[in-house]
């Protein structure tokens, strides 16, 4: 696990590293499941490096058994990608965006934060999620005209029903605007309701 302190947050924030972000971590499963050494799952794809991608998943689902998750490792390894993961912190993934998203985002979590500091910032399937324990919280994902922002139990949005009716909410996520004017008591309460739950 990476640590590092985010000046703009003053808060530690470290980068999950899960064992699947690592391509090369399904090989041994690859090898032992379907009966092949790597070298030749490798040349298998050399072969067919013309293919499109669903083309060549395609191919080794149907005519070799592989899994999605299998075929997706390899194909991808076999392209250039060898991880998942794309951001190790919250600057990385702020990286793209502009001032006013990334001020939004930072407000976001420092009004949750500075409440419950013991809440560590991880970036998890490539998004900024608060984690206690090994249970996580809240957290968001930042699109064109909105910021998403999820609470990690679906459910903790039915009990905020009457106060999110300004928003528009989906099945687990509730849409705020780039420059939402942070509501620190709504984000709070949110979070505490989680983690009485974790707890």
């Amino acid at each position: 696990m990476n640590v590092s302190v985010d000046a703009g947050l003053g808060i530690r924030i470290s980068a999950m590293v899960a064992k699947s972000s690592d391509r090369e971590s399904h090989f041994p499963a690859i090898e032992k499941k379907y009966g092949q050494p790597m070298t030749y799952w490798f040349d298998q794809m050399a072969e067919r490096s013309q293919w499109k991608y669903p083309e060549q998943i395609d191919f080794l689902k149907e005519e070799h058994g592989f899994s999605q998750a299998h075929a997706n490792a390899l194909v991808m390894y076999s392209r250039g990608s060898r991880t998942t993961k794309r951001f190790n912190t919250l600057d990385d993934y702020l990286k793209p965006f502009d001032e006013t998203k990334c001020a939004t985002v930072r407000n976001i979590f420092d009004a949750i934060t500075s409440k419950y500091p013991k809440l560590e910032l991880v970036i998890a399937w490539n998004q900024p999620m608060l984690k206690l324990g090994d249970q996580y919280v809240f957290g968001l994902s930042v699109h064109t005209k909105h910021i998403l922002l999820a609470p990690t139990n679906p459910t903790v949005l039915n009990l905020f029903k009457a106060r999110l009716e300004d928003y528009e909410v989906l099945k687990k996520t509730f849409k705020v605007p780039v420059d939402w004017k942070v509501d620190k008591k709504l984000l709070r309460d949110i979070a505490a309701e989680r983690i009485a739950e974790i707890q």
